[in-house]
């Protein structure tokens, strides 16, 4: 039976929660769609797989290839974060920012299939 205090009171520091399989899975898995139709960094995962297979890792670096620092949320409750630059900005501006870098402009509907 899981003590439910122990976990409660259990803290992973921000390189320990990356290795936990998961991350924001939804966001994620759009993140890999993106990433993938933009330049090939990453493989096209679906939200599950990002939760039961972890490809954190993969993903962030995927990220960087474009400038882009982000935090990954360990499950499927929670914001990502990504920064460029040291500034926090939003997904969307991530993804402008990977567009603008690369010059491969897409629409959703050309990525998220």
């Amino acid at each position: 039976m899981i003590d439910e205090k122990k976990l409660a009171n259990a803290a992973m520091s921000d390189d320990e929660l990356d290795n936990v399989a998961g991350g924001n899975c939804f966001e994620m898995s759009d993140d890999s769609k993106f990433l993938n139709s933009l330049n090939g960094s990453t493989n096209r995962y679906r939200d599950l797989q990002i939760l039961t297979e972890g490809h954190v890792q993969e993903i962030k670096k995927a990220w960087a290839t474009v400038g882009i620092d982000c935090y990954l949320h360990p499950g499927c409750i929670g914001d990502n974060r990504y920064s460029l630059n040291g500034k926090q900005i939003t997904q969307e501006q991530a993804r402008q920012h990977a567009m603008e870098v690369t010059g491969h402009h897409m629409t959703e509907s050309d990525w998220k299939w």
